[in-house]
């Protein structure tokens, strides 16, 4: 036997120096893979779950011109409304008519920080603010087009909130995210607006600008942001369009009462 040759003392024979060392070398057991499958696959579906809270059900705004957003019942604003929302609630000029939450019209989405106030017109000649209104809602069952709008002035003045001012409304493109929308009625394919149209869009936008802390410059009309012939009337009028935006900031400097009533002298 060569010297370096050893004997096993359970066997009695000798020691194989080469299975002896990979006995020493062979590394500690690992976890079987299917168990890091599993253990991976519930670290995933947790992460899902945490993010879906977030962006999805959470109080987060995500941005973009489409997509669904927390459900809050119809006809029902979200659960945590905005300090705006709550000052509008308290205005008997303004008619709370909300529309379903869905994914055509109120998405639920909810709004960062507002930048600007657009200017629309409802493009149907002699409709009233809820007709307009009431098609908004339709798009929930029709799934005809992705539109509405924050609120609609009707011929008379009427003021009808369509989306609470903390969600987005789909009627300015690219300015959905940072924008409030007003539809302005008109009896006429010139798009003219009514006297009593004209005096409430100027308040309600004076109002809203206010408390936003907005200038009349952050007043635009959709043809500001797409070209397209909206407000008709403004759009085609440019020396009116400068006035309504000179009535605003008139309207602004007025005082304005916990009620949001203009104090008239």
């Amino acid at each position: 036997m060569e010297p370096d040759d050893r004997i096993d003392p359970d066997t009695n024979e000798p020691e194989n120096d080469i299975e002896t060392e990979e006995k020493e070398c062979r590394p500690k057991k690992k976890l079987p893979w299917k168990m890091i499958a599993i253990m991976a696959a519930v670290a995933a579906v947790i992460l899902f779950a945490f993010l879906w809270e977030i962006f999805y059900d959470g109080d987060v705004y995500i941005g973009g011109n489409r997509g669904s957003g927390r459900p809050h019942g119809d006809n029902a604003p979200p659960a945590d409304r905005s300090d705006v929302q709550n000052s509008l609630d308290a205005l008997d000029w303004v008619e709370r008519e909300f529309l379903p939450v869905n994914e055509f019209s109120r998405p639920g989405i909810l709004l960062g920080e507002i930048n600007g106030v657009v200017i629309h017109y409802v493009g149907n000649p002699g409709t009233t603010a809820m007709q307009n209104r009431n098609y908004f809602a339709n798009l929930a069952i029709t799934g005809q087009t992705y539109a509405s709008s924050n609120f609609i002035i009707c011929l008379d003045g009427l003021v009808i909130q369509c989306v609470p001012v903390d969600e987005i409304a789909y009627a300015s493109n690219t300015r959905n995210a940072d924008t409030l929308s007003i539809e302005l009625c008109h009896p006429d394919e010139t798009g003219e607006f009514t006297p009593e149209t004209y005096e409430s869009a100027v308040r309600l936008t004076a109002w809203l600008c206010g408390q936003y802390g907005l200038s009349s410059d952050d007043v635009i009309r959709h043809y500001d942001v797409t070209e397209k012939i909206c407000p008709k009337f403004f759009v085609e009028n440019e020396e009116a369009w400068e006035a309504f935006k000179n009535d605003v900031a008139e309207a602004m400097n007025e005082e304005i009462d916990s009620a949001g009533d203009f104090w008239r002298k």
